[in-house]
């Protein structure tokens, strides 16, 4: 493996014991990855899950807004820019098809950030076209990934 290839790897365990009908199995699984909790998951409520646990569409969706803070982070860090606080209320749609499937069409995501000084929002502003131009999980995806950022100064 390249120092430019990194690898990750994951064990998921599905905790159910039949699938004799489709109402009647459960959809709870559970994601271990070394060194980390384990993540208790299930699918949408719309297709029967449990609506208190995690679910593949928000699981996608939490990756690309932390993608884009991550990316954002450490592009602000490296031009001097003072992030206070950033926020994100991120959103995406998933079309279900004819034929059974289904595919998310769009994210929006909405992060709003404070910064130290005046001087400093202009740039900050400029670093999210470049945050969603690196992210990886933004650019592993097929659908539209956008972005409508504020950005405060610090009172």
């Amino acid at each position: 493996m390249s120092t430019n290839e990194h690898r990750y790897s994951l064990d998921l365990e599905w905790r159910g014991d039949h699938t004799r009908t489709y109402e009647g199995y459960t959809r709870e699984h559970i994601v271990r990855i070394d060194g980390k909790p384990d993540l208790i998951a299930t699918a949408d409520p719309a297709f029967r899950g449990d609506a208190a646990l995690h679910n593949p569409e928000d699981l996608l969706l939490a990756a690309l807004s932390s993608c884009h803070l991550l990316t954002y982070l450490a592009l602000c860090a490296r031009a001097r820019i003072d992030v206070r606080s950033y926020r994100d209320k991120a959103e995406g749609s998933l079309l279900l098809t004819a034929d059974g499937g289904g595919h998310f069409t769009d994210v929006l995501l909405h992060p709003e950030v404070v910064v130290a000084e005046e001087g400093m929002r202009d740039k900050a502003m400029k670093l999210h076209a470049a945050a969603h131009k690196y992210c990886f999980i933004a650019n592993s995806v097929n659908f539209p990934v956008r972005n409508a950022p504020v950005v405060r100064v610090a009172s």
